[in-house]
C-alpha cells in the first residue's frame, strides 16, 4: 500500500497549533494530564549503547518521529542508540534468534505475547511500568494483559500500543443494502454480506497467514460465536459446538467474499479496496489515510467509515488489538540504559509526538493519553482511541504463555477456518485438527 509521506502527515495528522517536536514535524497541542510519581532510579551504565529492533512502520512518521525521539534520548544522556526497522513477518523469527542465541540487540519490541515466550531471558521492567502507570493514569486492559506475566504482577514487557483492525466499510454500498451501519447481530451481517455480494460489492476478509488481518478475522469469527482455543485452566477447547457454529456460519459468509481470500497476506486487502474490488473489510487506520492523501483516491476516502467488528454472542465485540510490546534482554551490558531509554520514549514528551505522528494507527496503552489531540484529528479515526480497552487477547480465555504464542505462529485457527472455506474440510473435522494441532503446544 502507498505510504504516508511527512508532509502528507502534517497535511493530514497535526494542527497548525505547534509545540516543537520531534523530527521537524509540529504537532497540535494535546492536554496530557500527569500525577506526582517518582522515577525509578537508572544509574546508566558507563559507555553504554544500544541496539534496538522493532517492526517496519505503516506509515512514514512512525519511523521519523521514533529515530528523532532516540537522537533526543541520546543528546540527553550520551547513550548512543541504533533503531532496525525490519518486515512484520522477521521481528518474531529475530526475536527467537537473539533469545536463543544470548546475542544482539538489547531491547525488541516485538508483538504480543513475545515477551511472555522468553521469560527467563529478560530483565523485569515492573519499575518503569509502575512509574509510567502511575504518571499517565494506568495502564489499560490489554496492556496489562500483555505486559504482565501471568498470575503476578511483575512486569515482563512495557507495550507500547496497539494498531486495531475494526471494519472499514463503503457508506454508499452499506446504505444502498438497507443498513446505516454494519450490524452487531450475526444473521444481519450475513444478510449484509449476501446483499453487498449482490450488487457487485463484495466484502473480503484475509484467510491466509497474515499475522494482523489472518489472525484478526479468524479470531473474530470462532470469539464472536463464543468460541474459544484453549479455557481459563490453559486446556484445548477448539472442538466444541460454538467453533463448529462458527465454521458452517463461515461456509455461508465465504459465498459473499471476493474470490482469492484464501491467499490473501496483510497487504492484500489495501489494494482490493482501493481498486473497487472490496467494498467491506477490515484494517487499521492506515488504508484511510492512504487513500485520503491520493487525490484520485480521495472519493473512496470519502465514502469510508470505521466501526467495530460485531459482537456477536459477546458482550463487546471480539478485537484483540496487534500490540507492539517492549522487552530488555539479560544478555544486554546495559540494562539500566535499556530501561531507561524506554521509560523516556513512553514520557509525553515524546510519546505523544509519536502517537499523533501515527495518524491514530497505534492506540496507546495508558489512560492519560486517551486525550491526544489525534483523536480529535479526524472523526473517521475516533473509534481507534480505545483499541487497548478490549478484553480479548491472543490465546483467550487461557493464559499468555509460550504456547499460545506458538499456537498462533503456527496459524492454527487461521487455517481452521480456510479449511472449511475452501471446501477442503467439513467444520467437524476442521475443529478436531485444529485440537489435534494445539495439543501439540498445550499438551493437555
Amino acid at each position: 500500500m502507498a505510504l504516508i509521506t511527512r508532509r502528507t502527515a502534517l497535511q493530514l495528522g497535526a494542527s497548525a497549533a505547534a509545540l516543537g517536536a520531534s523530527g521537524g514535524f509540529a504537532f497540535a497541542q494535546s492536554n496530557i494530564k500527569t500525577a506526582d510519581a517518582t522515577p525509578p532510579k537508572l544509574d546508566i551504565e558507563k559507555g553504554a549503547t544500544l541496539r534496538m529492533l522493532r517492526p517496519v512502520r505503516f506509515v512514514q512518521p512512525d519511523e521519523d518521529v521514533f529515530r528523532a525521539n532516540c537522537a533526543r534520548f541520546t543528546k540527553e544522556t550520551g547513550v548512543e542508540v541504533k533503531v532496525d526497522f525490519v518486515g512484520w513477518e522477521d521481528i518474531t523469527q529475530q526475536t527467537a534468534v537473539t533469545a536463543n542465541t544470548g546475542a544482539g540487540p538489547d531491547t525488541i519490541m516485538g508483538f504480543n505475547e513475545a515477551p511472555h515466550i522468553y521469560t527467563d531471558k529478560l530483565v523485569e521492567l515492573s519499575d518503569v511500568a509502575e512509574y509510567i502507570g502511575k504518571k499517565y493514569g494506568g495502564w489499560l486492559a490489554l496492556a496489562q494483559k500483555y505486559g504482565k506475566k501471568h498470575g503476578t504482577n511483575n512486569w515482563i514487557g512495557l507495550p507500547f500500543g496497539a494498531s486495531g483492525g475494526p471494519l472499514v466499510w463503503r457508506k454508499s454500498a452499506v446504505n444502498a443494502a438497507g443498513y446505516d451501519a454494519p450490524p452487531d447481530d450475526l444473521d444481519k451481517y450475513l444478510d449484509l454480506c449476501r446483499k453487498l455480494h449482490a450488487a457487485g460489492k463484495p466484502p473480503g476478509f484475509a484467510l491466509g497467514n497474515a499475522v494482523g488481518d489472518g489472525n484478526g478475522f479468524a479470531n473474530w469469527l470462532i470469539w464472536s460465536h463464543g468460541g474459544f482455543l484453549v479455557d481459563e485452566d490453559n486446556k484445548v477447547a477448539i472442538n466444541r459446538k460454538e467453533t463448529v457454529d462458527a465454521l458452517k456460519y463461515l461456509q455461508e459468509l465465504y459465498k459473499t467474499f471476493v474470490p482469492g481470500t484464501i491467499a490473501w497476506g496483510d497487504i492484500s486487502n489495501n489494494r482490493a479496496y482501493a481498486a473497487n474490488e472490496v467494498w467491506l473489510t477490515a484494517n487499521g487506520v492506515s488504508m484511510y489515510f492512504a487513500l485520503k492523501r491520493d487525490e484520485k483516491l480521495r472519493p473512496i476516502a470519502d465514502d469510508t467509515q470505521h466501526s467495530l467488528l460485531p459482537k456477536g454472542k459477546m458482550d463487546q465485540s471480539p478485537m484483540a488489538g496487534l500490540t507492539l510490546n517492549a522487552m530488555v534482554f539479560k544478555h544486554s551490558k546495559f540494562p539500566n540504559a535499556a530501561k531507561a531509554l524506554l521509560q523516556f520514549l513512553l514520557e509525553k514528551e515524546q510519546y505523544d509526538p509519536w502517537l499523533q505522528a501515527n495518524l491514530g494507527y497505534w492506540s496507546q496503552p495508558l489512560e492519560n493519553y486517551s486525550t491526544s489531540a489525534v483523536w480529535d484529528s479526524d472523526p473517521k479515526i475516533s473509534l481507534f482511541k480505545n483499541t487497548m480497552r478490549n478484553n480479548f487477547w491472543i490465546g483467550y480465555k487461557g493464559p499468555i504463555s509460550q504456547a499460545s504464542a506458538a499456537a498462533n505462529a503456527d496459524y492454527v485457527m487461521v487455517q481452521m477456518c480456510a479449511a472449511v472455506a475452501s471446501g477442503q474440510s467439513t467444520p467437524e473435522a476442521a475443529a478436531a485438527e485444529a485440537e489435534r494441532r494445539a495439543r501439540r503446544f498445550f499438551r493437555s
